[in-house]
C-alpha cells in the first residue's frame, strides 16, 4: 500500500487479507508530482522524502522492519503515525490544496471573461493551480476514500474563508 488515504486500505486489508493481514504494513510515501503513472518516476523520487508509515496493533514487528528499510534504502525518511493522524493531516496538507486548485480553476473557468483571465495568470497563479493538473480520477477517489477527514478540514477552512470575507467587507485591516 502507498495510497494517500489510510483508513479506507486498512478496512479492505482487514477484510480480504485475513490471516496475511499482520504482514500488510500501510504507508505512504510523501513524495511525487503532478504527473502520474509509471512514466512520472524518476530514480531519486523518495530521495529526502518523507514516507509515513501506519502500522497497526497487528502488524507484524519483522514485516513493519522490513518495509521501513525498502524505503530507507530509497533514500527516504519515515516516519511512523496512526492511521487517523495521517488522514487528518494528509486532508489537511494535501487533499484540502488539490480541492482549492481544482476549485479556483473550476470557479474561473466558467466566468465570462475566462480568455483574459487566464491569460494574465502570472508565476504566483501558475504555483498555485499546477496541482490541477493531477489526474482528477485519483483525487476523487482520494477525496472520498478519506471523506470525513477532509470534510473537517474544509468546514474549518470554511470558517476561515468567512472569516476574512467578513474581515474585507468591513475594511477591517487589522483582522
Amino acid at each position: 500500500d502507498a495510497g494517500s488515504a489510510k483508513a479506507t486500505v486498512v478496512a479492505d486489508a482487514r477484510q480480504h487479507l485475513a490471516q496475511h493481514f499482520p504482514r500488510f504494513v500501510p504507508g505512504h510515501p510523501i513524495a511525487g508530482t503532478e504527473k502520474s503513472g509509471v512514466a512520472a518516476s524518476f530514480a531519486e523520487l523518495f530521495e529526502n522524502r518523507r514516507v509515513i508509515l501506519t502500522p497497526l496493533v497487528e502488524t507484524d514487528s519483522q514485516a513493519a522492519s522490513l518495509v521501513t528499510q525498502m524505503w530507507e534504502k530509497t533514500g527516504a525518511n519515515v516516519v511512523n503515525m496512526s492511521v487517523e493522524h495521517h488522514d487528518d493531516v494528509l486532508a489537511a496538507t494535501s487533499h484540502l490544496p488539490h480541492l482549492l486548485a481544482y476549485s479556483l480553476v473550476d470557479t474561473l473557468a466558467t466566468m465570462d471573461d475566462r480568455t483574459e483571465i487566464f491569460g494574465f495568470a502570472a508565476g504566483g497563479f501558475r504555483d498555485f493551480t499546477r496541482i490541477a493538473s493531477s489526474d482528477p480520477r485519483m483525487w476523487h477517489d482520494i477525496c472520498v476514500a478519506n471523506r470525513d477527514a477532509l470534510l473537517k478540514v474544509l468546514e474549518h477552512f470554511n470558517d476561515n474563508l468567512a472569516q476574512l470575507a467578513k474581515a474585507i467587507s468591513r475594511g477591517d485591516s487589522q483582522a
